[in-house]
Formats: structure tokens, sequence, C-alpha cells
């Protein structure tokens, strides 16, 4: 990447790096300049000229923890059939940020949602972070499999081993089932999605 090209990054002029390089001038980087480019090239800030304490300084390998993606799709609508649960990607999470969200990586994966039955919760193409961690049931949003299909749904208990599936998108009925007919997969903790 060229000076011109970090510059115009930086919302500078395409000449703000060059003169700072060749010229001193300014003669020290703005601190929220100095933070974007250390974060930009993966290298502490002080290697730019910035503090010792209280900067940016990559993280090593082992403060990070990989969450699984898998090449499965939770239905927000009238079921997929499951597929077969083959990992193709991963995200990375902070163990840091997981351990704050009590939750554990290596209970957790990662699947898209397809259909339209949680908007505007969920939308097609978001994915989701689901705990599979074992745990007392209560209500929320739940992938769970149903007739060998996996759905995206609010599950709430009804009393008497009875469970309601429900959208968020009213067009589309809750969906009754005993305990003995579905089976929860895991809880939705966190998702993501274009803007």
């Amino acid at each position: 990447m060229s000076l011109a090209a970090l510059s115009r990054m930086l919302s500078r002029n395409p000449t703000y790096l060059q003169q700072y390089i060749t010229k001193g001038s300014p003669k020290k980087l703005e601190e929220e300049d100095r933070r974007t480019l250390a974060q930009f090239l993966g290298v502490p800030e002080r290697e730019l000229g910035g503090p010792k304490e209280n900067s940016y300084a990559p993280r090593s390998d082992s403060e990070w923890v990989e969450v699984p993606r898998l090449d499965v799709d939770a239905s927000a609508g009238p079921g997929t059939s499951g597929a077969q649960e083959k990992v193709f990607d991963a995200f990375r999470f902070s163990r840091r940020w997981l351990a704050e969200q009590g939750l554990d990586g290596a209970q957790l994966s990662a699947i898209r949602v397809v259909g339209d039955s949680m908007e505007p919760l969920l939308r097609e193409g978001d994915e989701v972070l689901v705990d599979s961690r074992e745990a007392p049931f209560r209500d929320g949003v739940h992938v769970v499999r149903l007739d060998d299909v996996l759905l995206v749904k609010r599950v709430a208990s009804k009393g008497g081993g009875r469970f309601s599936l429900l959208s968020q998108n009213l067009a589309y009925p809750p969906i009754d089932v005993s305990a003995d007919e579905f089976a929860v997969i895991g809880r939705v903790v966190w998702k993501s999605g274009r803007v």
C-alpha cells in the first residue's frame, strides 16, 4: 500500500504521510491517525511514535478463540433439511469478550439464517452464534431440530411438557410441539449481518 493510499484511508491529504516521513511535518501523528495505522498494519502504536502504555498493541493468538462457521442453514421459514455440519471457515472472538458474555468458545458454532420468519430480529443471510452447552431450558431464541429440519425460532415453554416455536414475523403461525417432538440444538447468543 502506498503512503498516498494510507493517507486517504486516514481521510487526509494524499501527501500527509509523505510529508510526515520526509519533512517531519506534522512533528507527530495525531493520536487517532496513529491508532488507525497501527491497527491496519498490525504493529504496536509505540513503533509509530506512540506511548508505551495505554496504546494499541496487537493481541497474541492465545487471546483469540476461533469459532467454527458451519456449512449449515437454520431456517427462519418453513424449514431446511439438515445438511452435513462441515466447517468451512471461522470467526475469531476475543477470549476476554467471550468470558464477559459467559460463553465457552468450545461450545459455540456459527450458522446461516435463511428465510424471513424471524424478521426483523434475524434476516436472511445473518449468521448466528449458537451456544450448545447443556443448561436448564429457558425461553429465548434457539436453533431446534424438528422432523429432521433445522429451525431458528423463539421457543417458549407452555408447561406440561408442551412448547411453542414462535416466529417474529406474524405471518407465520406458532408451532405447538411436545418435548419429545423436537430437540434444542443450542441457544442463539449473538448475530452478525449486513446493515
